[in-house]
């Protein structure tokens, strides 16, 4: 088991990735699209992505996006992606992606790392909570579309 911060070199592996990790989302499949939305972010360094593998099976992916917080003048990011193929659950894998985003952000020198996830997704609530997230019960958040 590895992971590694992705390069355009792990773009194909990550394109199948993100592509299944968009269909787990109920969106259609689209490689070519995900494909070159991956390959915008990465040339013109918008997110960072680590992806894990298996051996040299690539088996899931974290993607980062970054936020600024001007009461703290300090950097943040935001977990926005965590995909682990079905195969690959229950082995780890997910909480190698996390650690790793959050040693990135350790780094980087930010403020932390944000997620957010579904009320139903209870198997990723525990996880985060294992990890040490903890969920803020102190802010709304709106949404204008």
């Amino acid at each position: 088991m590895s992971v590694q911060k992705a390069s355009i070199n792990d773009l194909h592996a990550l394109t199948e990735l993100f592509d299944s990790y968009r269909v787990f989302y109920e969106q259609e499949s689209n490689l070519e699209g995900a494909n070159s939305f991956l390959k915008e972010r990465l040339l013109n360094e918008d997110s960072v992505i680590f992806i894990a593998y298996d051996e040299s099976n690539p088996v899931g992916f974290v993607q980062l996006y970054p936020t600024f917080s001007s009461v703290s003048m300090k950097k943040s990011w935001i977990l926005n992606d965590l995909y682990v193929n079905a195969s690959a659950r229950k082995n780890g894998f997910g909480e190698k992606l996390i650690h790793a985003a959050i040693e990135f952000a350790k780094e980087t020198g930010a403020k932390g790392v944000l997620l957010e996830t579904g009320e139903d997704n209870l198997n990723a609530q525990r996880l985060y909570e294992k990890i040490g997230f903890k969920k803020e019960e102190n802010y709304f958040y709106y949404l204008s579309i």
